[in-house]
């Protein structure tokens, strides 16, 4: 089956089948590529966040707040709380991170437009700034973090991150599945219709406002599990994690894969990590512009993302199904 028909597939069949087959590539992928695609696939949960927020109309300049609470809760558990599980240290991130946005989100929630999208980075710029001063958390050299155990097991050598890789996998499918479910749902139409008529959808009966803090709630949750990781597959964490490129590199992200399906993130981290990971290497001291221009062409060619050439496949592939297929006039006509 061609990737094309794999992606033209049901989603739920398609992801199950994708994360089998990453799965089993990592006894076959080089230690490189399983880190590079571990990172990715952390930094697409943050970028999915992103997305829920842009199909409700509202562009966040500030997730990087989220991932930094991730990354440090998962930290601080290991260093204070003397915790070493992995699902236990994600849990006190992804639990930090909620009550993070339950506080923050009654404020955000109020704003709009460009409004929501500077408040939002104010306040990841807020967290770096005390991060940066706090000295017994590493100040601007931050603190690394050890290796974690899995329920009681505790892999040795390449099997640590073998084992940090098939996490990710798993945890990115389950948010998919999910975030799939809440898209194509009832509710999650309403958050998109959100977008293009507030004063309708309070017609419904609904409130546009709980909508878009349940929404944001979801989007720091699901952001903390990619801080999480990330700080489990570095072993380290610093401010520079809440500061505001860390944000801009999840919106570019976004633009880049688009915000048309809930794989669209996955697609565009793993292109942008091996893109930028070619760029450093290649042109150590203009990687930035590499990036600039990349995304200057596709805000020019592809302003939907990439996930609008797998649109466009699709809407061809139907025209050629219906063109084959025989018409019933025809059919009539030859009996």
């Amino acid at each position: 089956m061609s990737i094309v028909k794999n992606l033209s597939a049901p989603t739920q069949p398609a992801l199950l089948v994708a994360a089998a087959v990453l799965a089993a590539g990592a006894w076959l992928m080089p230690a490189w590529l399983t880190f590079l695609l571990t990172l990715a696939f952390a930094k697409a949960l943050v970028v999915l966040g992103v997305v829920i927020q842009m199909r409700a109309g509202l562009v966040s300049f500030g997730q990087a707040l989220f991932y930094c609470v991730g990354g440090y809760g998962a930290g601080l558990g290991a260093q204070y709380l003397g915790l070493t599980d992995a699902f236990a240290l994600l849990a006190v991130g992804t639990v930090a991170a909620v009550v993070v946005a339950l506080v923050c989100g009654f404020l955000l929630t109020r704003y709009r437009e460009i409004f929501y999208a500077m408040l939002t980075l104010a306040l990841s710029m807020i967290l770096y700034g005390v991060l940066v001063k706090s000295s017994a958390l590493g100040s601007t050299d931050g603190f690394n973090v050890a290796p974690p155990s899995f329920l009681g097991w505790v892999p040795e050598g390449i099997e640590k991150k073998r084992a940090l890789y098939l996490l990710t996998v798993l945890i990115a499918l389950g948010v998919a599945l999910a975030f799939h479910r809440f898209l194509e749902s009832g509710l999650g139409r309403v958050t998109e219709a959100v977008r293009e008529n507030e004063i309708r959808v309070e017609y419904l009966g609904l409130s546009p406002r709980w909508l878009l803090f349940a929404n944001y709630v979801a989007a720091a949750g699901v952001s903390a599990l990619g801080g999480g990781l990330t700080a489990l597959a570095t072993g380290h964490i610093d401010p520079d994690m809440a500061f505001w490129t860390t944000s801009g590199e999840f919106v570019f992200i976004a633009i880049l894969g688009g915000t048309g399906h809930v794989v669209a993130p996955f697609i565009g981290a793993i292109v942008f990590s091996v893109i930028r990971t070619f760029a450093i290497q290649e042109a150590p001291n203009l990687w930035q512009m590499t990036l600039g221009l990349i995304l200057l062409a596709l805000v020019l060619f592809l302003p939907k993302g990439l996930w609008s050439l797998v649109q466009r496949r699709r809407k061809e592939s139907g025209k050629d199904r219906a063109a084959t297929s025989p018409q019933p006039a025809a059919a009539e006509v030859s009996q």
